[in-house]
């Protein structure tokens, strides 16, 4: 099977090609360096569309998600449509619910409250107009991914536990989804083995609490931390920083059943990692990272 695949440079683009390059016949594109007049998509079974502009730490305009996020998305399906090519896969964020606190499943609203999260779900709507029965559009909804040297957030945790043995996190028992960028890929395997479209909401098997995913990467590391309860420490995150009051105390889980017995025909677990695997392939690195399934 040929798959066309963008973002091959990114952290999940890269992880998917070193995974499966064997398995598939995986060739690239760049919305960046290469010219879209010349993309060739003779003989392409499978799209997937990695590239996005996410979340940046200094910001980005709303017309700079568009441009991105929603232009180039529907260049490229559009372009692959005309094609012929069969099944189009985009990769798309829990950020179009707007839901930053509670449980997410299969039911729940799209309300973003981003420009990113909004760019994102304009997107998938645009996609779906596209879809019919020669044309299967697969959108993936994943939260945080994890994996080894990946951006965001927990390179930030995994630095605060290399500076700091003390620290006020102990005893919380909040439930964070996650998901290891090798379960992400598994998915996205299964989805062009089955050839299907939908709305797919992805995470790993179970979530975990702030204290034991600090406890896992100290683990990881091999240093010995303190986690304690200083009182009105958590009033104090609240009151100065209420983004990281709401990643480190409060919870944000994601029910994954509907995708799970859709694609492996239980709710049960059919993910070849487990979060505790994650968070030590996260230090460690993958010993299959270049093997092919």
């Amino acid at each position: 099977m040929k798959i066309l695949l963008t973002g091959a440079s990114g952290f999940l683009g890269s992880y998917f090609i070193n995974k499966y390059s064997l398995k598939y016949k995986i060739e690239t594109f760049s919305f960046l360096n290469d010219n879209f007049k010349n993309l060739d998509l003779n003989d392409v079974d499978t799209v997937i569309h990695f590239s996005a502009l996410v979340h940046q730490i200094d910001g980005a305009t709303k017309k700079e998600y568009e441009k991105v996020n929603v232009n180039q998305t529907m260049m490229l399906a559009k372009k692959s449509k005309e094609n012929g090519i069969k099944h189009f896969l985009f990769m798309s964020s829990i950020a179009v619910y707007g839901i930053e606190t509670g449980i997410i499943n299969g039911k729940s609203d799209c309300n973003p409250i981003t420009d990113y999260g909004k760019s994102k779900f304009k997107a998938e709507l645009e996609l779906q107009k596209l879809e019919d029965d020669n044309f299967k559009i697969a959108i993936i909804r994943p939260p945080i991914v994890n994996g080894f040297e990946a951006p965001g957030n927990m390179k930030s945790l995994i630095n605060l536990v290399k500076k700091i043995t003390i620290l006020p996190f102990g005893g919380l028992e909040n439930r964070r989804s996650m998901l290891h960028v090798g379960n992400l890929c598994h998915i996205m395997d299964t989805i062009i083995q089955k050839e299907i479209g939908g709305v797919f909401l992805v995470s790993d098997e179970k979530p975990l609490s702030s204290t034991r995913l600090l406890e896992l990467i100290a683990q990881n590391l091999n240093k010995k931390i303190y986690l304690i309860k200083i009182p009105f420490f958590e009033s104090f995150i609240k009151f100065i920083r209420p983004s990281i009051y709401k990643r480190l105390y409060e919870s944000l889980e994601i029910d994954n059943s509907q995708t799970m017995k859709i694609l492996f025909g239980n709710v049960k677990s059919s993910l070849p990692f487990s979060a505790e695997d994650g968070i030590r392939f996260m230090i460690r690195g993958e010993e299959i990272y270049s093997q092919s399934n």
